[in-house]
């Protein structure tokens, strides 16, 4: 299977986070927004601010170490959002859906947003802006660098003609 890419910059993932936010709107009001680290932290943000909810909280799984995937671990659990009634959950994307079941299992009474969800996440969350196939890999702009990119001449050995 092919490898595809989605390269979401700073721009659209803040349009795409508003729009997740106008979707929520009608969900609320939130007491409060559990941010999934580290990926929901600046969609938490985004959404806090358009929904005007202060309360944001994080919650922390790992489930890589030393670049081996493992069993999910939590090691920073939300301290005021209880069983999740009345708390928005907000990650920027649910793929498998590992960290989502997690998360969902701390917090089963919460509502669940993602900016994007693939097939085998998508069940797990509630409200979402953007799918893609299971075998897209994005490309937030937190992990990503502008750089010079050669032409495309240069890169097969072709020429111009010039």
């Amino acid at each position: 299977m092919a490898q595809h890419y989605y390269t979401v910059g700073w721009d659209q993932l803040h349009r795409d986070a508003r729009a997740l936010a106008w979707r929520l709107m009608e969900k609320g009001p939130f007491k409060g927004i559990v941010a999934i680290t580290r990926g929901g932290m600046i969609p938490a943000a985004i959404i806090g601010r358009e929904l005007e909810c202060r309360l944001i909280e994080s919650v922390s799984v790992v489930t890589y170490h030393e670049e081996t995937k493992g069993e999910p671990v939590v090691i920073k659990a939300p301290v005021a959002a209880g069983d999740g009634t009345g708390f928005l959950i907000v990650d920027d994307l649910v793929d498998t859906g590992t960290t989502a079941r997690v998360v969902r299992a701390l917090l089963p009474k919460a509502h669940f947003a993602a900016i994007y969800a693939k097939p085998a996440g998508r069940p797990i969350v509630d409200t979402f802006i953007t799918e893609v196939s299971q075998d897209t890999w994005i490309l937030f702009p937190w992990d990503t660098e502008a750089q010079f990119v050669a032409p495309l001449v240069r890169k097969t050995g072709g020429s111009n003609g010039g």
